[in-house]
């Protein structure tokens, strides 16, 4: 199969990137992290994205890089940035896929702990906790809709994680 092996989905602090980069070493592809994508695509940092153009031209360029991941055929492990799946033409586009969907589950204890909810996070600069609450009251029925498996993250080693994931996807075949 080309295109991703594996697509992360799920709230700020619950490890997609560093369970992404296991999966990607484990089997020898790269990690398309979609944040990453738009901050090298547009030159600048998210914060700064959403300061100087809104969070309107982010999702637009959050959409256009979770769509040319999904499409491309590069074979890697996708991970999505927190707010990604509730674009309506992403979460079609995950419905429609083949890949499998993980939806990686943490507590806001625990993402408080990784990601410390500080300026990098837009969404969270006012009262984080209270928005990482909210969000993730919003977000929590479409990361569960469109998840394939729904793997627990929080007080586990990255490294757990990463054998969870690749209990429930199986392992990379190779075309």
């Amino acid at each position: 199969m080309s295109g991703p092996i594996v697509v992360l989905v799920g709230p700020p602090g619950a490890g997609k990137s560093t369970v992404g980069r296991g999966l990607a070493e484990r089997w020898g592809v790269p990690l398309v992290d979609t944040d990453v994508e738009v901050e090298t695509a547009a030159g600048r940092t998210i914060s700064d994205i959403f300061v100087q153009d809104g969070e309107a031209s982010f999702r637009d360029l959050e959409r256009a890089a979770v769509l040319r991941a999904l499409q491309d055929g590069r074979s890697c492990v996708l991970a999505l940035g927190g707010g990604a799946v509730m674009q309506e033409a992403v979460a079609q586009a995950l419905e429609q896929s083949p890949v499998p969907v993980v939806f990686l589950d943490v507590t806001i204890a625990d993402a408080a702990s990784r990601v410390g909810f500080d300026t990098s996070r837009p969404l969270l600069l006012v009262n984080p906790r209270a928005s990482w609450t909210r969000l993730m009251n919003v977000r929590r029925p479409v990361y569960e809709r469109l998840a394939d498996h729904h793997v627990q993250t929080g007080g586990r080693t990255p490294a757990a994680v990463v054998e969870e994931v690749v209990e429930r996807v199986g392992e990379r075949q190779e075309p």
